[in-house]
């Protein structure tokens, strides 16, 4: 098989196994009120849905990633979405709260070894010249799930139980650890020899968190998931209840908002392939805080939804994959997938703490504040990424 041909394959498998995993975490949003429904949840209680699944990932992130840094990016991969497809499925028996949330963990729990194992591997398999690129295509899997996950999914809760978008999931991340077994390699990388053990794993943690740009990336990171879940978990609750609009047209909000993220995604890309990460961030944070903040102004009709949130997501796609591609030249690829999970954890924290925040200020203080914690919460972010994250300038200038 030709280089370009392998090329392809790899970011098709691993689009798919975004797009499966992406879909079932941002389907909990839009089908929280029929959970609420068909189990009889408490409004406040809802949000701990996202708490368990974060911080199951960032727990279970924090282990995966060194050790992919020993046994192989590749590997890690077929666990992870074997783990899932097996979690997903079993929300098809979650007939209670307590049922649904262990369900949540277990996902969260196979999220957590996936998570950041793909960004890893595209760390590993393509030079830097090419990740903004690589990693653009791969993440158009969010929007995707945008687009065509998150309507199906919703039509599903709504005609056959909550339960069938989960099922759904279940059988797409399938698909995905076939095709990760049958057809993508392991790169050839140097990989860490030290042996594994707790102790060695949080050392090397505690290494990499003396450098102060490792500890601004793990906090820009946890603000960057805390200010998405603070805003999106209620969004689609504050929109039924302000505009008394269904299920359905909230699945065309997130058809457009994923259009947005395929058209924007792999061409900013490779737009920081040229001209660097940095200014790409910063214009997305800044421009996401500011919507933030005008959300509950703004929309006097619920057709104003439309296009708000496309520019919404076009702003999260200007974020994504530059930000990744960045980070990943913090390390040499030995601790690449040590630094990946280490984010991704601290992140899933951030989303997790979102999300138990989000359920009370959203029943006490209205969604305004939600969107007040999240706009600060993003632009402190920037801040960070501004003053701490280095840019490199060539392919030679990666920080050892």
């Amino acid at each position: 098989m030709d280089q370009k041909k392998q090329n392809y394959i790899v970011i098709f498998s691993l689009w798919l196994l975004v797009f499966a995993a992406s879909s079932q975490i941002m389907i909990i949003a839009p089908i929280l009120p029929r959970i609420g429904e068909q189990l009889m949840i408490n409004e406040q209680l809802l949000g701990t849905l996202i708490t368990a699944y974060a911080l199951m990932t960032g727990f279970l992130a924090i282990f995966t990633g060194p050790i992919s840094d020993k046994v192989g990016r590749r590997r890690i991969l077929l666990y992870g979405t074997a783990g899932m497809a097996v979690a997903l499925a079993l929300h098809g028996l979650a007939e209670s709260y307590i049922t649904l949330l262990l369900a949540r963990a277990a996902a969260g729990g196979a999220g957590g070894i996936l998570s950041g194992s793909a960004v890893s591997y595209v760390g590993d398999y393509f030079p830097y010249e090419r990740r903004g690129w690589a990693n653009g295509w791969i993440m158009s899997g969010i929007a995707m799930g945008q687009i065509v996950g998150i309507p199906l999914g919703i039509l599903l809760a709504e005609h056959f139980g909550f339960q069938a978008p989960f099922l759904s999931f279940s059988l797409l991340m399938g698909g995905a650890f076939f095709l990760i077994f049958f057809f993508v390699p392991q790169p050839n990388v140097e990989r860490d020899t030290a042996k594994i053990t707790i102790f060695n794993l949080f050392d090397k943690y505690k290494v990499m968190l003396k450098r102060s740009t490792i500890r601004a990336a793990a906090l820009s990171y946890f603000l960057m998931f805390l200010s998405v879940s603070v805003y999106i978990t209620f969004l689609p609750t504050w929109l039924e209840q302000h505009f008394g609009v269904t299920g359905n047209a909230i699945s065309g909000l997130f058809l457009v908002g994923g259009i947005a993220n395929v058209i924007t995604g792999p061409n900013i890309g490779k737009l920081s392939d040229r001209i660097g990460r940095k200014q790409i961030i910063l214009i997305s944070c800044y421009g996401f805080a500011a919507l933030m903040l005008a959300t509950t102004y703004v929309l006097v009709d619920f057709w104003l939804a439309y296009p708000l949130f496309f520019i919404l997501m076009m702003l999260v796609a200007m974020r994504i994959s530059p930000f990744q591609a960045l980070l990943t030249e913090l390390v040499t690829g030995r601790n690449r997938g040590a630094l990946m999970s280490l984010l991704v954890a601290i992140g899933q924290v951030g989303f997790g703490i979102g999300g138990a925040i989000a359920g009370p200020a959203f029943t006490k203080g209205g969604f305004v504040v939600n969107t007040v914690i999240g706009a600060v919460m993003i632009i402190a972010m920037a801040l960070l990424v501004w003053k701490y994250i280095p840019e490199p300038k060539m392919k030679s200038a990666v920080i050892k």
